[in-house]
């Protein structure tokens, strides 16, 4: 049977098909994740590029003077009481990993979709490229209830695996009746850090609601030793309220009124997300990691090549 327009718009705002996300191989071919290509903006200024491939333990030897003191093997160590350092050989593919926020939050968007249609893309199009540019795809795709891990492999078909995870996970239909737990993320955090390997390259795919000190400690470990990507997912009326005026808001089964009218209220509200976005992009700036904004208003591709430091 063909499909409709009406089903090709339903499918691009509530939702993502399995043939769209695998669609957008060939806009991918214009974003490419090369090592020593691909540089972030932060507070205004280019970070360094990507370190690139992965790193695999070696083997441990004494510390000696100017090593990384990040490096140092902590185990040995401790059993020989003489500071040892762990050395690294590269490996011939490089593990990037996308950690893809399906929470109740994300169903949420006023302008062209909901933010999960958004990281869904997103995460379809970082797969793509890196699986052209021979690097291994993984990573974790998370709700309240589900947790679907999946660890690095090379090639198409592993790409393909991930885009199906991500176009069934059972959020798509249970966004409605929203399981509560502020703690998924930092739960989905920590099994990351169990398949991230040296070397790494991590995209984090969020709006990074509930960010604590727990999820910033698991930050920080991760950091150590991969390229971290904050990729922060927001929507224009989570940054400021409509113009002044009574709106009816429904997520599908309830309805609500909203008075824009109180000009305090209208500030605390773009204060509130304001200072959210702030302190995202200061803890990446504290712990070295990539920052980048997207909005379901921008051009998605274009946003991300710009934000990767791809196209000025």
């Amino acid at each position: 049977m063909p499909v409709s327009h009406d089903e090709i718009k339903a499918d691009d705002i509530v939702r993502v098909k399995q043939s769209t996300l695998i669609s957008l191989h060939r806009a991918a071919e214009s974003l490419p994740l090369k090592s020593g290509k691909v540089a972030a903006r932060l507070s205004g200024n280019y970070l360094s590029a990507f370190k690139g491939r992965g790193m695999e333990f070696d083997e441990a030897r004494p510390y000696q003077p100017g090593d990384d003191i990040r490096s140092i093997d902590w185990r040995v160590t401790a059993r020989t009481g003489k500071a040892y350092t762990k050395l690294f050989r590269e490996e011939r593919e490089r593990p990037v990993l996308l950690w893809v926020d399906y929470r109740h939050s994300m169903f949420f968007g006023s302008q062209n979709s909901f933010k999960s249609v958004v990281a869904a893309k997103i995460a379809a199009l970082l797969a793509w490229s890196a699986t052209q540019h021979s690097d291994r795809i993984g990573g974790l795709i998370f709700s309240e209830a589900m947790h679907q891990e999946l660890r690095p492999q090379r090639g198409k078909s592993a790409t393909l695996h991930f885009i199906q995870k991500l176009a069934d996970h059972p959020a798509w239909n249970n966004f409605k009746n929203p399981v509560t737990d502020n703690t998924s993320g930092q739960h989905a955090l920590n099994r990351l850090r169990r398949v991230a390997r040296p070397g790494s390259l991590i995209f984090l795919i969020s709006d990074f609601r509930h960010m604590d000190n727990d999820m910033q400690s698991s930050l920080a470990q991760l950091t150590r030793h991969n390229d971290v990507v904050l990729l922060f997912i927001s929507d224009p009326l989570e940054a400021s309220l409509p113009p002044a005026g009574y709106y009816r808001v429904s997520n599908g089964i309830e309805e609500i009124g909203i008075n824009t009218r109180n000009e305090t209220s209208r500030r605390h509200y773009q204060n509130k997300f304001a200072s959210h976005e702030n302190n995202l992009r200061q803890l990446c700036k504290r712990l070295n990691m990539f920052f980048l904004n997207i909005t379901t208003d921008q051009p998605l591709l274009s946003s991300l090549q710009k934000g990767l430091g791809l196209k000025k």
